[in-house]
């Protein structure tokens, strides 16, 4: 029903679009919008962008912000070790990551807003990349959300080569009760802008390039174009009948979508299976290493926006066992897989032009909980959610490696020094792939609207912190 709500919003154009893909059976409405509105263009400093999301808010005091001098309720059962940047220290159970933090620049002073306290908002804030959200935003997506990173990405910079602009992976964040998290689609923009979905595991031992990408059962490449020279001659004909249809920009849309379809570039960049088995296995045959892998092979197939869901059903909502889920499962694979990602993005040359953003939605409370209260010392200790401060980290494309930016407080309850929020982050990714944050884009009811309030963070460029 949402959708026929929109009908009377819709072009003559749009109508046809609609009719025309369903009658093919494609769906091809869904993998292909119309033109992209022009944005104001900045100079871009990034060819892509990559955005290691750790859905599920990854406590800052357990990996890059230990507390060591803390209260037995705040420091955890973790120390800290040094890393190859002198005087920065972060978690044990990251070394990997320690040898490499002179790649990094390291954001300790994130924060977003109370308000939200709960993931579902959160993250609406994070891929919204905005720090209030709109009218009608609710627990679940829905067309009333903010667009997303990547879908704002689809409007801006459609390729128009039968590539998507914007590949998420793997699949969607969805919860049991309410179901896909909002901000993960194009929102306001509608469907026709939402992000291309890897939705197959690529540690799936069973895994092949994912079947979005293949032909609906029984048609060929052949018969395939069977179907779009028939389109073609009804649409001569629909010419002769009504001149007054404006369609060429419907059919360079419908061009692409076959383009994409029969496009040999996204089937070879999602074949994970292709790769030497020593390079897998230096990732990690687990969800989080095979995703990367495929997201360094997407970066390199030249796609502007990558979002790696680093995360398996929330296990960085830790509000419980937090020291031995971090311990055992999540660091070490965390670890391994960053690192090599690291290594290959900077061996051939796509960290000079690929800006590599790394956090979740929000941080972990400073003092560790239990159900019955505040506990010093307990096994099953957890951390709850914590909206005012936790961690980001950025890398490549101009990006000043090797720093740090921000601290929070003793016990890294609150930032000491300038806040960064969901809004600046969201401003400095768009800035960074030539996207003004103040373009305007004309959402599915026909209201114009601005991208970004945020600032781009100038200290990860800069050196110079605020």
């Amino acid at each position: 029903m949402s959708n026929v709500a929109n009908i009377g919003r819709l072009s003559r154009r749009e109508l046809i679009e609609v009719g025309c893909s369903t009658a093919l059976g494609l769906g091809l409405s869904t993998l292909v919008g119309g033109r992209a509105r022009a944005a104001s263009v900045t100079p871009p400093r990034a060819k892509s962008v990559l955005f290691l999301f750790l859905f599920g808010g990854p406590s800052h005091l357990d990996t890059f912000d230990p507390k060591p001098e803390a209260p037995d309720e705040c420091r955890g059962e973790f120390r800290p070790i040094d890393t190859s940047v002198p005087g920065v220290r972060i978690c044990e159970h990251l070394p990997q990551l320690a040898q490499r933090m002179h790649q990094w620049a390291l954001v300790r002073s994130m924060s977003c807003s109370s308000s939200f306290g709960d993931h579902r908002f959160a993250v609406h804030g994070m891929l919204g990349g905005v720090d209030e959200l709109p009218p009608g935003a609710g627990l679940a997506a829905s067309r009333h959300d903010w667009p997303s990173w990547c879908a704002s990405v689809e409007y801006f910079r459609r390729s128009g080569h039968g590539m998507p602009a914007s590949v998420v992976l793997p699949g969607e964040i969805l919860d049991p009760g309410t179901g896909l998290y909002p901000a993960q689609n194009a929102g306001l923009l509608g469907a026709k802008f939402d992000p291309f979905q890897v939705r197959s595991n690529p540690a799936d031992q069973n895994y092949r390039v994912d079947e979005s990408l293949r032909m609906p059962a029984g048609l060929s490449i052949d018969r395939l174009a069977s179907k779009r020279d028939l389109l073609v001659a009804l649409d001569r004909q629909r010419f002769q009948l009504d001149a007054s249809f404006k369609t060429r920009s419907y059919d360079h849309d419908r061009q692409e979508a076959f383009r994409l379809l029969t496009n040999g570039r996204l089937a070879r960049a999602l074949a994970v299976e292709d790769e030497p088995a020593a390079v897998r296995e230096r990732y990690g045959r687990n969800v989080y290493g095979q995703s990367l892998l495929m997201s360094r092979r997407l970066i390199a197939a030249g796609i502007p926006i990558v979002q790696a869901n680093i995360t398996n059903h929330a296990f960085w909502d830790t509000h419980y066992n937090n020291f031995p889920s971090l311990r055992k499962d999540l660091l070490p694979q965390f670890d391994r897989a960053v690192s090599a990602l690291m290594d290959d993005l900077d061996t051939s040359g796509l960290l000079r032009e690929t800006l590599v953003v790394m956090m979740g939605e929000f941080g972990r409370t400073p003092k560790l909980v239990k159900p019955d209260g505040l506990i010093p010392h307990f096994k099953s200790a957890g951390r709850d959610h914590w909206m005012d401060c936790f961690f980001g980290l950025f890398a490549g494309a101009g990006v000043r490696g090797g720093q740090v930016i921000g601290r929070s407080d003793a016990i890294g309850a609150r930032p000491m020094t300038q806040a960064y929020h969901h809004s600046d982050v969201a401003a400095t990714v768009y800035t960074a792939l030539g996207i003004d944050p103040a373009s305007q884009f004309v959402d599915i009811q026909g209201r114009t609207h601005r991208l970004n309030n945020g600032n781009v963070i100038e200290p990860l460029y800069t050196g110079r912190d605020a």
